[in-house]
């Protein structure tokens, strides 16, 4: 039985909370884009500023799926933004910014083409 996780190269999420995430000791506080090849992309402003051009910077990052992090609740993007990810067979989930930490290093961890979006509300 193998009890150690496999090591992964793949850029991980080692933090988070109201407004703020953390990849290794490195803490960010602006809405960001993270794929697990390691790239970094500042993104967007908020959700009511959210465009189709917002998603198709995320269909150009040539990942296998895209997660989109809407913030502390689900919201989920109009069926016109995410037409470019369709297009190139990009598979897009949404769940809240915490979720979707979660969920995109198990996937960076297995190996996979991921990015994930993530709205990062502070806290009124």
């Amino acid at each position: 039985m193998k009890l150690q996780p496999d090591q992964s190269d793949a850029q991980t999420i080692s933090g988070h909370g109201p407004g703020w995430v953390a990849v290794g000791q490195e803490k960010i506080t602006h809405n960001v884009v993270l794929t697990s090849r390691g790239e970094r992309l500042p993104w967007a402003g908020s959700f009511e500023q959210l465009g189709p051009e917002h998603f198709e910077q995320l269909a150009d990052l040539g990942v296998e799926v895209v997660i989109f992090g809407s913030g502390k609740r689900i919201r989920f993007p109009k069926p016109a933004w995410i037409v470019g990810l369709a297009r190139r067979r990009i598979g897009v989930e949404t769940m809240d910014s915490a979720a979707a930490c979660r969920t995109y290093n198990i996937l960076a961890q297995e190996g996979r083409e991921v990015a994930v979006a993530l709205l990062l509300e502070t806290p009124t």
